[in-house]
């Protein structure tokens, strides 16, 4: 069983701690649909007056990235860019993988790509499949469900309007509703002037082939307790089809960048501080 605790709360793992120097620890963030590294900048800024290294990443269409996100059609090509930017590391060197939302799909597939080149992978609100989506149980317990909200959905159909939807945006009207209710209202007019459609059609058929590698890379998983995207029993879900090492829980809406940007900080320095261990 996963090691559980509050956002105030400390796991040591009874091996030690790290011996990885302040210094090299490098965290690489990963947005959700529609976000982009922006998500990041309360976070990216604690962590580097601290003293760390961060590389905030843009999947296609995403943030400054300038593709249409009607225009990407697979998750290998959405994702290009972390696994563009993992290719390009030193062999030698190890990164804290950091995925929201759908970025967990994201740094899965980068840990199943680019095991030796992660230290530590942590899913905040996000989607923990290990194999991506297969079946309709992963649907169920992954997919977000927005349906008590009403219609809250702009869907792009790139493909044509008698095909599956190709992107997807929540509506400006939904939008703090939704995905930041608990969030300075700053951020959340950030995030309405920002968030772009993403690629639905592309994170849909993100799927992964077992080969024994993402097993290598230790996970955290950080719950939010009052998420109405990724709701709770999801969350719950998945954890316990796929454990990892610690399970530590916010108090927070589905953005905890936005609404508890301090202990999100705080969760992320501890669990890079301490050894997690293999599954």
């Amino acid at each position: 069983m996963p090691l559980r605790s509050e956002e105030e709360g400390v796991n040591v793992n009874p091996k030690g701690s790290s011996t990885i120097p302040l210094k090299q620890q490098h965290f690489v963030l990963v947005h959700g649909i529609g976000g982009g590294s922006w998500c990041w900048y309360k976070i990216r800024c604690l962590m580097e007056n601290s003293g760390y290294k961060v590389s905030c990443i843009d999947l296609k269409s995403a943030g400054i990235d300038q593709s249409d996100a009607d225009s990407v059609l697979s998750f290998d090509d959405y994702n290009k860019p972390l696994l563009d930017f993992m290719s390009d590391l030193p062999e030698n060197e190890q990164v804290i993988l950091v995925g929201h939302s759908a970025g967990g799909l994201s740094i899965t597939q980068a840990c199943h790509k680019f095991a030796n080149k992660i230290r530590l992978a942590v899913y905040v609100a996000a989607t923990m499949l290990k194999l991506g989506f297969w079946t309709d149980e992963d649907r169920k317990i992954a997919v977000p469900d927005l349906s008590e909200f009403g219609d809250v959905y702009e869907l792009g159909f790139g493909l044509g309007q008698d095909k599956p939807p190709t992107s997807c945006l929540v509506k400006k009207e939904f939008q703090r509703k939704i995905i930041y209710p608990l969030s300075p209202h700053e951020d959340s007019t950030l995030a309405a002037m920002l968030l772009r459609p993403g690629p639905l059609l592309a994170l849909s058929n993100a799927q992964f082939r077992e080969d024994g590698e993402v097993e290598k890379v230790p996970r955290v998983y950080i719950r939010t307790r009052h998420d109405r995207v990724v709701k709770p029993e999801q969350q719950e879900a998945m954890i316990n089809r796929w454990p990892p090492s610690t399970v530590y829980e916010l108090d927070s809406d589905h953005s905890p960048f936005f609404s508890t940007p301090f202990v999100l900080f705080g969760l992320l320095v501890k669990a890079a501080a301490f050894d997690i261990g293999c599954n």
